[in-house]
């Protein structure tokens, strides 16, 4: 029985006008936001700051648009210096880096660090690490020294010695053997009157 009198009520001529009745109501916003006004501001002040903020924001949309055109004259006037954004870019960096420089925390921070360097290096410690790696320096150089000196030493000493001077004998009579058979060679080879060309001579058909 319920289940019935559900499926009349739904499919009743009614439900259409229902619904219809209810979307044709306007919702006005506005009038229920006047209506509900923020607590300690009566009706005419609502109004009032209403419609100073209507011309606020007319205000700034026109500042908008004209920000938006001197934006594009400066573009054009860029172009026809020849001006890149580059250009732009480092007088930007330039400026940030100068605006940097002069500000109190650089300085700040530049003045603490001078005066931290200067208690550093007038401390006693930094002076002692100072003249210890200072001598340490002077030691080293000293022992290269005496090893440079030392293995010259050593091998002046070799080249005085019997067995580096026979080596050089024999290099030398080595080098002369060498030398000797080379030039004998040459000699043959280049000899006007060869034992060779006669024959050549004397068989040649005239």
């Amino acid at each position: 029985m319920e289940s019935a009198s559900q499926d009349i009520n739904l499919n009743s001529p009614n439900k259409g006008l229902l619904s219809d009745a209810m979307t044709d109501v306007p919702v006005d916003s506005a009038a229920s936001a006047r209506t509900s006004a923020p607590e300690g501001l009566t009706l005419a002040e609502e109004e009032e700051l209403r419609s100073e903020l209507a011309k606020v924001e007319e205000e700034i949309g026109t500042l908008r648009q004209v920000l938006a055109a001197k934006e594009r004259h400066c573009g054009e006037l860029k172009r026809k210096l020849g001006l890149t954004p580059l250009d732009g870019l480092k007088q930007n960096l330039s400026k940030s880096w100068h605006d940097v420089q002069v500000s109190n925390a650089y300085v700040k921070t530049s003045e603490k660090l001078g005066e931290w360097n200067d208690k550093v290096t007038q401390s006693d410690f930094y002076k002692k690490t100072q003249e210890t790696l200072s001598q340490a320096g002077q030691k080293t150089s000293a022992a290269l020294s005496n090893v440079g000196s030392v293995i010259s030493r050593k091998l002046g000493d070799m080249r005085n010695s019997a067995t580096f001077k026979s080596f050089e004998d024999r290099v030398g009579t080595i080098k002369s053997r060498v030398v000797g058979s080379r030039e004998n060679s040459t000699d043959g080879l280049h000899s006007p009157s060869g034992a060779g060309d006669k024959p050549l001579q004397d068989n040649a058909p005239f």
